[in-house]
């Protein structure tokens, strides 16, 4: 299977004119109150123009007390909806299919932009640089208000016309909290066993699916086992979380190991890629999606071997903004970083988004 034919949401009735998606990609360039700003939207506009079957929308935060970084897209009133209508319908002028993100930051909220003390599945301490972040134990009713906030923010992304959304359980926010026994050690419903930590995005899942109309696309993202400092994440447990989302409503899961090609650690032994496992578990007529250093044409072929449904483009998508039309060639390859900042400009990269990548290690040339 090509990453260039056609795929069919069977339960919704949209088809993506390719495999190529978007993928997810923080930003900053969002207004100070959560609105979209021109930046952002031209960012998005290019890639849904030069030939992105899907594009996903950089996290937009549910509630104000989930915000994480400033600048970042926000999707908890409805401020939000003139401007991702625009949004919206700047991406479906070209054939694309356009799904924002559902984000809460839980324990990594940033207290300074949400305003509040964050709070996660247990009480922690993080500590980043010289501070140290003391993290509450959310409550009943912090559990149930954000439930009915990822509901609410479905249902803004649909009367804004998006073709669907994508629950963030992945990276270490709210929703991959809960399921980590690492950050999960409560003894309630909402903790303890497999159940119960994935009770909380099982739930949002199935309240978002009574909101919306049929003919709404719901993805997933996980994390699919540990990462840097995201741990207490079993492959076995992603496996089988992954064919309950499915089998419960789920269109796509959207698998982020960073790596879009390893072998996952827990069966180093094994010559399979991690995303053959996923394919293997979950029903046929539910996509399998993949992100993590695919680069060239080659890579995203391999990744469709694997049995990939979609692949994801992140930083090579900054920097070469029409791949999926260059990606006609099998032997493409795309330039290497670093971007000098006028290569980045000219690919419709604001300049809070420049700065941004600045922090990424021999991304973009010093001016």
């Amino acid at each position: 299977m090509s990453y260039l034919t056609p795929y069919h949401f069977k339960s919704t009735g949209f088809t993506s004119k390719n495999r190529i998606v978007l993928a997810p990609l923080t930003n900053t360039q969002s207004n100070a109150d959560g609105t979209l700003s021109e930046a952002e939207y031209q960012w998005l506009k290019r890639r849904a123009n030069e030939g992105f079957g899907m594009v996903i929308s950089c996290a937009a935060h549910v509630a104000k007390d989930g915000q994480g970084w400033e600048g970042e897209l926000g999707i908890f009133d409805d401020i939000h909806i003139p401007g991702l209508s625009s949004l919206a319908r700047g991406i479906h002028e070209d054939s694309c299919l356009g799904i924002i993100q559902l984000f809460h930051g839980g324990a990594r909220s940033a207290e300074n932009v949400s305003l509040t003390q964050p709070w996660s599945a247990s009480a922690h301490v993080i500590t980043a640089g010289s501070k140290t972040i003391v993290v509450r134990e959310g409550s009943i009713d912090d559990i149930q208000r954000t439930i009915q906030a990822f509901t609410d923010a479905a249902i803004r992304a649909s009367k804004a016309g998006f073709d669907g959304i994508e629950l963030h359980g992945a990276h270490g926010y709210l929703l991959h909290q809960f399921m980590s026994t690492v950050t999960n050690t409560r003894m309630d419903e909402w903790g303890g066993s497999f159940e119960n930590r994935t009770r909380l995005i099982r739930t949002v899942l199935k309240k978002i699916m009574t909101a919306v109309p049929n003919d709404f696309i719901i993805g997933v993202r996980l994390s699919p086992e540990d990462k840097y400092t995201f741990q207490g994440i079993d492959f076995d447990e992603s496996l089988e979380l992954a064919r309950l989302l499915a089998d419960e409503g789920a269109d796509y899961i959207h698998i982020s190991p960073w790596e879009a090609l390893k072998r996952p650690d827990k069966y180093q032994d094994v010559d399979k890629p991690l995303i053959t496992y996923f394919r293997e578990k979950v029903k046929s007529d539910v996509a399998i999606m993949v992100a993590g250093g695919i680069w060239t044409a080659a890579d995203a072929a391999k990744a469709m071997d694997a049995g990939a449904d979609f692949v994801a483009l992140g930083k090579v998508a900054i920097g070469v903004p029409d791949w999926p039309s260059k990606a006609h060639d099998p032997n493409f390859t795309p330039p290497n970083p670093p971007f000098t900042p006028e290569q980045l400009r000219n690919a419709d990269v604001g300049e809070k988004f420049i700065e941004y990548l600045k922090r990424w290690k021999g991304f973009v040339t010093l001016d």
